[in-house]
């Protein structure tokens, strides 16, 4: 009689241990997701439109907007011109119909973040969250080894910024820079460009600006 009580007591350890092995989706990336979903559904595009826009897959966004798959920063800042959005807009809570904000101030303990775990980047947006915001201001976080992609990619409006600790490896177009502690930049977005963390180490932090050119 203890036999199929032993055998069901290991089937049920064998359950456990492959949920223990399954990762869960993060939460970030289920959240970018819904923001995503919801910038596309207040434009009226469909998942088609997006994906012949961006040359995305369909199944590509539609595993990002479910969570399923942790979008690179060179596909959210596609994405992010496709919804005629900022970066900043993928932040906060979930964007409104007008993406108005009259918000001066942001306190330091309600920064909204965007953690981009696989690129070892993280990005706390220092202004206020609204997708119609033009200047956007942020604080990045590159861990050691993180990188923006190996490959370059360009999105609308200009950028500046200040290396405030640690390296910077930034390339725009075919000439690469290393920033240090103190060193400064700027180029127009539409430049091919990318950056990463070089030191293995150390993380670097960097105050980043993002100005995109207002609509129509």
């Amino acid at each position: 009689m203890r036999k199929p009580a032993a055998a069901k007591a290991v089937k049920v350890a064998k359950d456990a241990r492959k949920a223990i092995a399954k990762p869960a989706e993060p939460a970030m990336d289920v959240a970018v997701g819904r923001r995503i979903r919801d910038l596309r559904r207040i434009r009226q595009f469909s998942l088609e439109t997006v994906a012949a826009r961006t040359g995305l897959s369909i199944g590509f966004l539609s595993q990002i907007e479910r969570g399923l798959s942790s979008p690179s920063l060179r596909v959210l800042a596609t994405l992010s011109d496709v919804l005629g959005v900022g970066m900043a807009a993928l932040f906060g809570s979930n964007p409104s119909a007008d993406g108005a904000s009259d918000q001066v101030v942001t306190r330091g303990l309600q920064r909204p973040e965007l953690k981009l775990w696989r690129s070892g980047i993280s990005k706390q947006l220092l202004s206020a969250a609204g997708s119609d915001n033009r200047l956007n201001l942020f604080l990045v976080h590159i861990d050691p080894g993180g990188s923006a992609g190996d490959e370059l990619y360009t999105h609308d409006g200009e950028e500046a910024g200040l290396v405030l600790e640690g390296e910077m490896m930034l390339t725009v177009d075919s000439e690469t820079w290393s920033l240090k502690t103190g060193d400064s930049f700027r180029f127009a977005s539409r430049r091919p460009h990318r950056f990463s963390n070089p030191a293995q180490d150390a993380k670097a932090v960097v105050l980043w600006v993002n100005c995109v050119t207002a609509a129509g």
